[in-house]
This record gives structure tokens, C-alpha cells and sequence, in this order.
């Protein structure tokens, strides 16, 4: 088929062997914590491709930095609809808190293996699959992101597509959308750079994260709350994997909200890096007691219906 006669909207897969995985079973539990923030279109495009997927998560975890009313009825509508459960952990917005907002949701979690995602990330059908075949005790998975440009977003966003492929105009290194068996297994890699670290798109045993008590929550802002967290991992033994080629999520265009210069944040890296450190002492235990025993109705936001 010539190029140009390709669908704008497009998802190449090649079939060949399963990518590299560890110890396999269909009773795997996997919680899916998606966090949000004042971006409701957005969301509701995530969740469309939450209920598009061909092996559901067994609940999903909206964790909410602090989003209004409008958040609170799209959630509460999916929950409606998804066969599955639907939580909503919310918080106070006081500023930045993706740290503190996904420890909340990992402590609601019920699921053994959380796979997180942000709420720009929309999944490719085979996104969760993928995550359970990619699963392995004692490491940790780093997926990719497919990044879009405006256009593109603006036309992922009106038609409600959930897919896309190498050849989707607007794409930001489009071979990142091609999702092949035979390509995971040969160029997925235990080498994750400290860049490429990102809670966009990652599968993490649960019991991983409390052992390393989550993230750090004396990081407020702007990042690296996701670099932080992964180095304290490491240190503890839990190996690094980037998976290619498979669990795809595009990102949804938004501007930069990267600080320009190097803030207090990065120092807290520096030296968790520097240390070895393997805790954070302001992180996910301080929410374990609340979540105990299930999700209490005091997490949802107060005008949630």
C-alpha cells in the first residue's frame, strides 16, 4: 500500500514472540493510577482508552492534585460505565503535589502491580497486556511516550481516537508508534538512562514502592519526583527495564512546564543519588492507615457526586 493511502490514524503491529517477561499469571492484579489535574478533555480521552483495552486493569485510580468540579463529574460518569472500579483519590490544590497525589493513589491501591500513567497519556489497546507480559519480580518497567503537536492533539481530542501509528501526521519520532513483538524482545533494555526516567507510562510492584516508601513528598513543583523515586528503587536492588515497542501511549500536547534553571528539587535528587539513599522520610506511609480498609468515601473531592 502506498504511503499516502495509509489512514491518518493508523497502529502498525507485527506479530513474532512475546517480549521478555518474568513469571506470567492471569491473576495478576493490576491497579492503573492515572493523575490528573484541571485537564478534563484530556482525561476523558485517557479513560475512552482505558475502556478500549483487550486486557482490562482490574481497577482504575484517578489521583487528583487538587482538580474542580468538572473533573469530579467525568470521573464519577467513567465509573459509571467501565466495568471495572474506578476510585478517586483527590487532594486540597495547594500547588504542584504530583508526589504526594500518587502516593494517595498508591496507597488506595489494591492491585499488587500499579502500572501509572499521566492524564495526557492516552493507551494503545494493548497498553495494560503489554505491562502484565513486561512484568518481573525485581525490576521495574519504563514505557515510552509517543509525543504529538498541537494539531495533532486538537484532532485526537475532536474525533475521540485513541491510536495512532508511524505514519499519524504530527508525531514527534514516529517509530515510537509501531508496536512489535519481534522489536520489544531484540531492543527493550535494562540500561535506563536518568533522562528517560519518567512516571508518564511505568509498571511497579506495589510492595517495591512501599519498601522504598513511594515518593518524595519534599519535592514540591515541578519535578524530578519520578527520577527520585526510580534512583531510590535502584539503590534497594529493583532493576531498571525500558520497554520498546510495546504498553504505547501518546502524549497529548501541552506547553513546557520545565523550570528554565536548576531548583531546589534537583538537590534533593543530587543527594539521594549521592547517598544511595533507599527511604524518603516524607512519602507513602504516612497514607497507608487511611486506605487500610479500601477507599474511604473522605478521598473523593468534596463536590464529587
Amino acid at each position: 500500500m502506498p504511503l499516502q493511502a495509509l489512514p491518518d490514524f493508523c497502529n502498525t503491529s507485527i506479530s513474532g514472540d512475546a517480549p521478555e517477561s518474568g513469571r506470567r499469571s492471569s491473576s495478576l492484579q493490576i491497579s492503573l493510577l492515572v493523575t490528573t489535574f484541571e485537564r478534563p478533555q484530556a482525561l476523558n480521552l485517557v479513560l475512552l482508552s482505558v475502556a478500549r483495552q483487550r486486557r482490562m486493569p482490574d481497577e482504575v485510580i484517578v489521583a487528583d492534585d487538587g482538580s474542580g468540579a468538572e473533573t469530579a463529574s467525568l470521573v464519577a460518569s467513567w465509573a459509571r460505565k467501565l466495568p471495572i472500579p474506578v476510585h478517586h483519590v483527590w487532594q486540597e490544590n495547594t500547588g504542584f503535589r504530583a508526589g504526594r497525589s500518587r502516593n494517595r493513589g498508591i496507597a488506595a491501591a489494591s492491585g499488587e502491580y500499579i502500572v501509572l500513567i499521566d492524564g495526557d497519556m492516552v493507551l494503545d489497546e494493548h497498553f495494560i497486556e503489554d505491562h502484565a507480559r513486561a512484568q518481573l519480580r525485581g525490576r521495574w518497567v519504563q514505557g515510552m511516550r509517543i509525543y504529538t503537536n498541537a494539531a495533532c492533539t486538537e484532532k485526537m481530542l475532536a474525533q475521540e481516537r485513541t491510536s495512532v501509528g508511524p505514519f499519524t501526521p504530527g508525531l514527534r519520532r514516529p517509530h515510537l508508534a509501531v508496536r512489535s513483538n519481534w522489536l520489544s524482545r531484540n531492543f527493550s533494555r535494562t540500561n535506563v538512562s536518568m533522562g528517560a526516567m519518567k512516571s508518564c507510562n511505568q509498571g511497579i510492584w506495589r510492595a517495591d514502592l512501599v519498601a522504598v516508601n513511594g515518593f518524595n513528598e519534599d519535592i514540591r513543583g515541578w519535578g524530578p519526583e519520578d527520577k527520585e523515586c526510580c534512583a531510590r528503587l535502584m539503590h534497594a536492588g529493583v532493576q531498571a527495564y525500558q520497554l520498546r515497542f510495546a504498553a504505547l501511549a501518546t502524549h497529548l500536547y501541552h506547553p513546557t512546564r520545565a523550570p528554565g534553571a536548576r531548583t531546589p528539587n534537583d538537590e534533593i535528587l543530587d543527594d539521594t543519588i549521592a547517598r544511595r539513599s533507599t527511604w524518603c522520610e516524607s512519602g507513602l506511609d504516612q497514607h497507608l492507615a487511611e486506605f487500610a480498609s479500601g477507599v474511604p468515601a473522605s478521598a473523593r473531592p468534596p463536590w464529587s457526586t
